[in-house]
């Protein structure tokens, strides 16, 4: 029978960064400890628990069936106790705080939303700093594991327990053309994306681990394509034409530069397609097929659910949304 009155609750602690990160370093540097001491602290857990936690692999260590069992509880404890000891103390209070943010987000997500992010930390938190951090990043969900970033902007195919997302906006995707290409008087068709060279934007391939246009790592699946690739070979296959993409990227703002005065065509986000045109010499095309709207998310880790200065951080974005449409 375990003591609780005599368990030291900080052993509880060392137990869920394990858990998270599985390895004895990464949990070390996450605590702030030695990795002589964390270990020395799962072994005192386990001698006060009576039970195996963890058994060593190739791969790091793994849980033992005992550890599943009770990790959830137990973090959801955790989390509950931070959770009222950040709404006892100070509310977050902007216009004074002094902090900086980390936030992951593309160079797509930054040209449509930073300006209008920005000009709010202006105006209600002048003192508020904010690195940018790419989100196509390979190590994304290990960095918010490690809280070194405060918060991730893109889109998620999958999510394990421990994060948490909510959606942001939803946006399709339009073609984008020179004023002045052959087409611009008329609709684009499948034979145009067959005949002219076309350009889409993909943040990871397959080399990168990329399977269906998504990468995933640590329990969480983000998308590596920035266009629906399966709908677009699925209309020109339809049609029996050829799918060439001439050039594909891994970010978007090279975009305009390359088909200004030619006849390149280029796959975006509508949103930034908007911007481009608004900025440069460019048209936007519909696309000859259908195209489901997808969602933009926000992502962060569970134990800042209720952290204010976090939630006040996570309003600001939906605020920036709200300030794009409206000058769109």
């Amino acid at each position: 029978m375990i003591s609780f009155d005599r368990l030291d609750l900080n052993l509880l602690r060392v137990f869920d960064a394990v858990m998270e990160e599985r390895s004895v370093v990464r949990a070390s540097q996450r605590l702030h400890l030695s990795q002589s001491a964390l270990s020395h602290a799962l072994a005192r857990l386990r001698d006060s628990i009576g039970e195996e936690l963890f058994v060593r692999t190739g791969k790091g260590l793994a849980p033992t069936d005992y550890a599943m069992a009770i990790s959830g509880p137990l973090r959801a404890a955790l989390q509950g106790m931070r959770g009222a000891l950040a709404s006892a103390s100070s509310p977050f209070q902007p216009a004074s705080a002094r902090r900086t943010f980390v936030i992951a987000a593309s160079d797509y997500v930054c040209a449509i939303l930073l300006p209008y992010f920005q000009r709010q930390l202006r105006q209600e938190a002048p003192l508020v700093d904010l690195v940018i951090k790419p989100s196509t990043r390979a190590n994304l969900a290990e960095q918010i594991d490690l809280r070194r970033i405060d918060l991730a902007i893109g889109m998620f195919g999958g999510l394990p327990e421990r994060l948490r997302s909510q959606a942001l906006m939803e946006q399709d995707e339009v073609l984008v053309a020179w004023r002045g290409h052959p087409a611009a008087g008329r609709d684009i068709t499948l034979d145009d994306l067959a005949t002219y060279p076309l350009a889409a934007v993909s943040a990871g391939g397959e080399e990168d681990g990329a399977v269906g246009g998504f990468i995933r790592e640590r329990g969480l699946s983000r998308q590596s394509d920035m266009y629906d690739r399966g709908a677009l070979e699925l209309a020109l296959g339809k049609a029996g034409l050829p799918v060439r993409l001439q050039i594909l990227l891994p970010h978007f703002l090279a975009i305009p530069a390359l088909i200004e005065h030619g006849d390149m065509l280029a796959i975006v986000p509508r949103p930034l397609a908007q911007l481009f045109a608004r900025t440069h010499a460019l048209l936007i095309k519909e696309l000859p097929y259908p195209v489901a709207p997808r969602q933009m998310e926000i992502l962060w880790h569970g134990e800042n659910d209720l952290d204010p200065a976090h939630c006040w951080l996570r309003a600001q974005w939906f605020e920036a949304v709200q300030q794009m449409r409206q000058a769109a």
